[in-house]
């Protein structure tokens, strides 16, 4: 599996809270693990929350007992909540911090992934799809009919999370499966990225990459030639890209 990440602060920024982690080594029963997560808090509480949590899923992995795939997402994803609760209780300068997080594996030809806020997890092919669901206001409101997709994109309340990691003592989520074929290319990104490039323009820009290096650095420089009002963390892989032959 070929792969890549970089965060970049963006252009409003002082403090990068966005966290990134990619291998294509073995921890525990997963054959590899791309992360990615958007810090919240004061000072450098949201920079810690999100290097914390990917470091302490990794952790955890590398020691569980369950074999399910989305068993050991979904138990985990618990786990990093409590520790990150826990960290910012006996830390007065942690008080309040919180994160997104978004981890993935792909185990064959098949994705498992997990997703708490509104980092996002994309799959590219013949376009561009988001896998992720938002744990968002204004996502809230357009699965209750209240405002269109469209408008959402726009909505003042658009960066208002529901769910994220270290909030609340206990975390729900959401665990994903999908099967790939051979040419899919997985993005995950958090909003400093998403917030300021259209998908129609992430799926040109890397559809237009002599790589995935290249994609990802084109990706964070059209973010801040757009603005760059955030941090900016994005994760890209090639699942399949080293399969001679896959079946469809």
């Amino acid at each position: 599996m070929k792969q890549y990440a970089m965060t970049d602060v963006g252009r409003k920024r002082e403090i990068n809270q966005d966290s990134v982690y990619v291998t294509d080594k073995k921890i525990g029963p997963f054959p590899n693990l791309l992360a990615v997560a958007d810090g919240m808090g004061g000072h450098k509480a949201g920079d810690f929350a999100s290097k914390y949590a990917i470091n302490v899923f990794k952790s955890e992995l590398a020691k569980t007992t369950y074999k399910n795939p989305e068993e050991i997402l979904r138990t985990i994803a618990i786990t990093v909540n409590d520790k990150v609760v826990q960290q910012a209780q006996e830390d007065i300068k942690l008080e309040g911090m919180g994160t997104t997080l978004v981890v993935a594996t792909v185990i064959g030809s098949t994705l498992y992934f997990a997703n708490v806020g509104d980092s996002r997890l994309y799959l590219i092919n013949e376009k561009i799809i988001q896998l992720s669901k938002d744990h968002s206001l204004v996502e809230e409101m357009v699965r209750l009919g209240g405002i269109k997709a469209e408008e959402a994109k726009y909505h003042p309340d658009k960066n208002i999370i529901t769910r994220a990691i270290g909030v609340k003592d206990s975390v729900e989520a959401d665990v994903y499966e999908y099967s790939l074929k051979k040419g899919d290319i997985i993005l995950m990104c958090t909003d400093g990225l998403s917030n300021m490039v259209e998908d129609e323009d992430m799926f040109d820009i890397v559809k237009g990459s002599r790589d995935l290096v290249e994609a990802v650095h084109m990706l964070v420089e059209k973010a801040n030639s757009n603005g760059g009002r955030d941090n900016i963390g994005v994760v890209m892989a090639e699942p399949l890209a080293d399969e001679v032959k896959i079946s469809e």
